[in-house]
């Protein structure tokens, strides 16, 4: 080692146990720290998440300090890849007006939801996951599984598990795509029975549901393509663990403050008590 460095044996290891700086020792443990965080979001935060994590547990940090420690031990959070649509919108079926007009907030729970459908591969063939989200949290309030695109497997069984999650206000908007699943009148007939607005996006514009086809691209490059599931029923079981035991606990959003759905939801839940 001393030959291919060219330096005396005795400068060498004077180098070695050099006592650690202050900044030195500074710089070690935040590694450390960045470290943590980085797998505890099963290696999914880059510098701008991990930074909040950081500023709000343990110590202020700046962004670029911290992106540049992550170069350096080469952490990387995991790409997204492009979002394939899955709905079909060639098909008969009045739709309905663009309600949301792209305003992805909300002051209170169950003022605004979205909704959308994507597919997984499984070792039994492709299964079908369908999605209701609340804009006030980011919450995933209702869900189905299916083997098929029918729209009572996918969006009326969802819808039904919103419903009896988080229960309906006046006013509620529920936002979704073209698809025929939401089109169609079994879907409408709920609605309607509800009293929920219905709100589509324009035609071939995917940004005007941004937040559920968000949340498709989040699973699926955090979870989804590094995982073989074996069967439906074991996808079933690993998606709910991961919403259930690191999206709505863990997963910091920027778009609720660099707050988990969880959190989110108590911070509603509060207060509508106050104002009640």
């Amino acid at each position: 080692m001393c030959n291919i460095l060219q330096v005396s044996s005795s400068g060498f290891y004077k180098w070695l146990n050099r006592p650690q700086s202050n900044r030195d020792k500074k710089t070690a443990e935040l590694s450390v720290l960045i470290r943590q965080e980085y797998e505890n979001s099963h290696q999914t935060y880059g510098s701008p998440r991990i930074t909040q994590v950081l500023n709000m547990k343990h110590k202020k940090v700046s962004r670029s300090y911290v992106a540049r420690l992550m170069k350096k031990m080469n952490l990387k959070s995991k790409v997204r890849r492009k979002y394939k649509i899955t709905t079909d919108s060639n098909h008969t079926y009045q739709t309905a007006d663009n309600l949301l007009q792209r305003n992805f907030s909300a002051n209170g729970l169950s003022q605004k939801w979205v909704s959308d459908i994507t597919y997984i591969k499984t070792g039994c063939g492709w299964m079908y996951f369908t999605a209701v989200i609340d804009l006030a949290d980011r919450k995933v309030i209702g869900w189905s599984f299916s083997n098929d695109m029918t729209a009572a497997n996918t969006t009326v069984r969802a819808l039904n598990a919103a419903i009896r999650n988080r229960g309906v206000k006046k006013g509620l908007i529920f936002h979704s795509d073209r698809g025929v699943q939401y089109a169609c009148d079994e879907f409408k007939i709920l609605l309607n029975e509800t009293g929920i607005k219905q709100s589509m996006s324009r035609k071939g514009n995917c940004w005007d549901n941004a937040v559920a086809e968000s949340f498709f691209k989040t699973l699926k490059a955090e979870f989804v393509y590094h995982r073989k599931f074996e069967n439906r029923e074991a996808a079933k079981i690993e998606i709910f663990r991961y919403i259930e035991g690191f999206y709505h606990p863990k997963r910091i959003h920027s778009s609720i403050g660099y707050r988990t759905p969880n959190e989110m939801e108590l911070l509603h839940q509060q207060n509508e008590k106050l104002v009640a």
